[in-house]
Parts: structure tokens; sequence; C-alpha cells
């Protein structure tokens, strides 16, 4: 039984650590995507508006990208010389 309990020890030690860094590189890696969606968004609004390069209240209030749309980490997207970045 203590041989059990040692083995589930040593196992639990070892993956904990990994957890967290592999969630640490799904936020990173949801947080990119999340840009590049926006980034797409931008091109289309400049497609349909004759290339106008839009602030993110023109994206939310017409329906091209979600009110207060944060990355899975918390940052927020902004909107600067027509390339979205990471806050």
């Amino acid at each position: 039984m203590l041989v059990v309990m040692l083995v589930i020890s040593i196992l639990l030690l070892i993956t904990i650590p990994n957890v967290t860094k592999h969630n640490q590189s799904i936020q990173k890696k949801g947080c990119e995507g999340l840009i590049n969606m926006v980034q797409a968004q931008i091109t289309a609004y400049q497609m349909d508006h004759d290339g106008k390069t839009p602030s993110r209240a023109e994206l939310e209030s017409e329906g091209y990208m979600k009110k207060n749309l944060k990355c899975p980490n918390g940052k927020a997207i902004k909107i600067s010389n027509g390339k979205a970045l990471a806050d």
C-alpha cells in the first residue's frame, strides 16, 4: 500500500509542473490566434470601406468583433496603425 502511495505521489510531482507549463503555452497560442482573427477582421473592414483603417469601436459597432474581447491570458486587444496587438 505504501509503495502505491509513493508511486502516485511521485507521478503527481512530475505531472503538476508540466500541466502549468502547458497551460501558459496554450494561453499564449490562444492570444496569438485571437490577434490573427482580429487582424483578418481589420482587413475585411478595410475591404468593405475602401481601405479605411478601423478603430476598435468601429469594429465592435459594425459586428466585426465582439465587445470587450480579450486574450485567454487576460490581455486586451488593441488596434494601432491598422495592426492588432495584445496590450
